[in-house]
């Protein structure tokens, strides 16, 4: 009996679930991994389709941390072959508040000659109403009318009073494209209180024609398999969904969210940090200039 009910005992095995495939069959966006040097040639050689402009301004914005000094820093890297740390930047772990006090423009420079483009570093985003970046700041800063080196005011935007206030800007003043800059990593737990701030800025230089970009950076802190290998940034799922996590909430359209890495701790430049840095701002440029065509015509 004993032996019969040992022989009716079924041993059962069980299987591991596979893990799910953290990659996509294809590339969610095609990309040419060999294009460093003609990107680089084509912006160096690029010229602003207004006479009145004589360089194409870009203004940076985004949350604390985000790493909107980082990624000027780094496009500044690309072109000249070091690492290049212009725009200082706040290396504290889990900094709240804005290390960016002034505005500041940062000409990108091919070695020593300088590019037709300029970046506007802003003060940090931040939650709190009274924290952070003003909107009517961002939005002064994008038509023209905030003078370099103001002092971001977080109780008080700038008025039309003040020394730092251009009240008839020039062409040339303004800025005709501006980038969002978002931290993959943290893009689900972006403060509602931040996005609505966004979405004043975006309606009011909407309504001006003023394009908008999203640069996606720290996609190697939100994607293991980004991590290991950047060359995976456009068959990672995670990073596709958090593309388009980003544009639901921001409202920005796929086509102008550019995912990168930004130079952090390396020592040297590398050639797919490069050309993922050196896209996004050849997109950026050609989206700014667009505005100036149709200010021409």
């Amino acid at each position: 009996m004993g032996s019969s009910g040992s022989r009716s005992a079924r041993c059962v095995v069980h299987q591991p679930t596979p893990k799910p495939n953290p990659e996509l069959d294809k590339p969610w966006r095609k990309f040419d991994w060999r294009q460093k040097e003609a990107i680089k040639e084509k912006l160096e050689n690029f010229s602003p389709s207004s006479s009145a402009v004589q360089e194409i301004k870009i203004l940076v914005a985004g949350q604390v941390g985000a790493g909107k000094s980082s990624f000027i820093n780094s496009i500044n890297s690309a072109f000249q072959g070091r690492i290049s740390a212009r725009a200082l930047v706040d290396s504290s772990a889990g900094a709240s508040r804005s290390f960016t006090r002034n505005l500041k423009g940062f000409t990108i420079r091919n070695g020593e000659k300088p590019l037709p483009f300029v970046f506007k570093d802003i003060m940090g985003l931040e939650a709190d109403a009274l924290a952070g970046s003003q909107t009517d700041d961002i939005i002064n800063a994008v038509f023209g009318h905030v003078k370099d080196g103001y002092k971001f005011n977080e109780e008080k935007a700038l008025t039309h009073k003040d020394q730092h206030y251009t009240s008839d800007p020039k062409l040339s003043d303004q800025s005709f494209c501006l980038v969002y800059v978002i931290a993959a990593d943290t893009v689900q737990f972006t403060d509602d209180k931040l996005i609505d701030k966004l979405k004043i800025v975006r309606r009011t230089i909407s309504d001006k024609g003023i394009p908008q970009v999203v640069v996606m950076t720290k996609v190697d802190e939100a994607c293991p398999l980004v991590k290991k290998d950047l060359r995976k940034i456009y068959t990672s799922k995670k990073i596709k969904e958090k593309i388009q996590m980003c544009s639901d909430k921001v409202g920005v359209p796929l086509s102008n969210i550019f995912p990168v890495k930004n130079y952090h701790d390396e020592i040297d430049t590398e050639d797919d940090i490069d050309v993922l840095i050196l896209k996004a701002l050849e997109q950026i440029v050609q989206i700014a200039d667009d505005i100036l065509v149709d200010i021409q015509s």
